[in-house]
């Protein structure tokens, strides 16, 4: 039998059982399997209903959502959400969101807080309240349209209270006023 010292003694390597260092350090270090890089969520962070998935029932949410498959029955995005239907989306339900933009197809009661948007491609079959309507040419609109700013109910009672002091003169003024302010 031999010793370690006897080994060194007669020229015999020595083997080691210490790690290897790496020979270059421009190699990115490796990331274990247990430790998942923190990815920064994005205020504006979206979703995605992909064609070929169809959901029945309700939709809730408060991120923007892009819709290019099926949905059947209430779509709702709160706060600043944003829905826009692809071109192969077909949403028929009640929509409500800040932005609604339709490149696909929308059965159904659609409320745009701010804007509504309807390009070439987009077809909407029902009610469209907005307070801002862009349509581009070949879009598809049947139904019921209430667009721009709602009256405050305060102007509206004005309106009557000064429409009956007045007497009929004072009713053509305030009709005549009326349709311009609006």
């Amino acid at each position: 039998m031999w010793k370690k010292e006897d080994a060194k003694s007669q020229g015999v390597p020595e083997i080691s059982t210490a790690p290897a260092r790496p020979v270059s350090q421009t190699q990115p270090p490796s990331i274990s399997p247990s430790v998942t890089p923190m990815i920064p969520s994005s205020a504006n962070a979206s979703a995605s209903i992909s064609q070929g998935i169809k959901i029945k029932g309700e939709v809730t949410g408060s991120e923007d959502l892009y819709v290019d498959g099926h949905v059947d029955g209430k779509l709702s995005l709160t706060n600043n959400g944003s829905l826009t239907v692809g071109p192969n989306g077909y949403v028929k339900a009640d929509v409500v969101a800040r932005e609604v933009i339709v490149r696909g197809k929308i059965d159904g009661k659609v409320t745009g807080r701010d804007k509504v948007q309807l390009w070439s491609t987009g077809q909407v079959n029902g009610e469209v309240q907005t307070e801002r309507l862009a349509i581009e040419e070949g879009a598809l609109l049947r139904g019921k349209v209430e667009a721009g700013k709602a009256p405050t109910t305060k102007n509206t009672e004005t309106k009557a209270a000064a429409a009956s002091a007045s007497g009929k003169q004072s009713d053509s003024i305030a009709l005549s006023s009326g349709t311009a302010a609006n």
